[in-house]
């Protein structure tokens, strides 16, 4: 009966030592810790070669030594998760004119907020996939006309468009005050994917790729009010004044030390005056 061979003990050592640290470990570090006469390039290698078939590896990473998980087992590791993002109120309001004036531009969607609408605020509903781009309007420019996707009923649980509330609904959950203007009224939204009579088909360029590049543009700074500005103006005349003020209060204040005798020296002509007095005394 054949005994299986002893497996060498410098082999345990460095399973252990690899297995226990948490980052890669030179071969120099490893070779302190073996037993004298350990020839530590064979034993990694033969090590090395153990795990070629198992579910870890022994690899080199930056003429370092570490385990980890073999190469085609990698997607075992891969964890899926949907990462949830809150809509800005800009989006939310975006999308519901787009979803009840649909086809409609983004100068339309801007004459109904009453703000500009930020480019970033499009690409994020777009990268959502709730609104695509349908046509071009027929008017100077051809500007890029909105509507709604199969993904935005899906996401609000609704069979059709014509299925999102209406006046007397979105006043009765509160969403719209009573007391609302003469005339007011809210749309009936459709969401037909044939174009309108004032709408061209999309082009080849015409690509949502494009739409996306560059990405979310830096919104400009706002102009300061009027008032602020001009605030600011008069604190910097203060400012200014103030130095001035306190440049010649420093330069009189030279002048008129520059013109008083100093006090630690003589003054020569007290002396003369002393000297012909003393004169006058003597008889001369």
């Amino acid at each position: 009966m054949d005994h299986p061979v002893a497996r060498p003990e410098e082999l345990r050592l460095l399973e252990a030592l690899l297995f226990a640290s948490a980052e890669p470990i030179d071969q120099a570090t490893l070779a302190k810790r073996m037993p004298d006469g350990v020839d530590i390039k064979q034993a990694l290698a033969q090590l090395q070669a153990e795990y070629a078939p198992r579910g870890v590896n022994l690899v080199r990473v930056a003429n370092k030594w570490t385990f980890r998980t073999a190469g085609d087992l990698s997607w075992l590791m891969t964890r899926e998760s949907t990462e949830t993002r809150k809509l800005s109120r800009a989006a939310i309001e975006v999308l519901a004119i787009i979803a009840y004036h649909q086809p409609v531009t983004r100068a339309e969607i801007e004459e109904i907020r009453g703000v500009v609408t930020s480019k970033g605020t499009i690409d994020v509903l777009l990268e959502t996939g709730w609104i695509r781009p349908r046509g071009r309007r027929k008017t100077p420019g051809r500007p890029l006309t909105f509507g709604t996707t199969d993904g935005f009923l899906s996401q609000f649980s609704l069979e059709a468009l014509g299925d999102l509330p209406g006046l007397e609904e979105l006043k009765g959950t509160g969403l719209l005050d009573s007391r609302l203007p003469t005339g007011f009224s809210v749309p009936s939204p459709s969401d037909d994917a044939t174009l309108r009579e004032d709408e061209e088909p999309l082009e080849p360029g015409d690509t949502l790729e494009l739409l996306l590049a560059p990405a979310v543009e830096p919104e400009a700074e706002e102009p300061k009010p009027e008032a602020e500005a001009a605030a600011e103006v008069e604190t910097a005349e203060v400012d200014v004044t103030v130095e001035a003020e306190i440049e010649a209060e420093a330069e009189a204040a030279a002048e008129a030390d520059a013109a008083e005798p100093d006090a630690g020296e003589p003054d020569e002509r007290a002396d003369h005056a002393g000297d012909e007095d003393d004169a006058e005394d003597r008889g001369e």
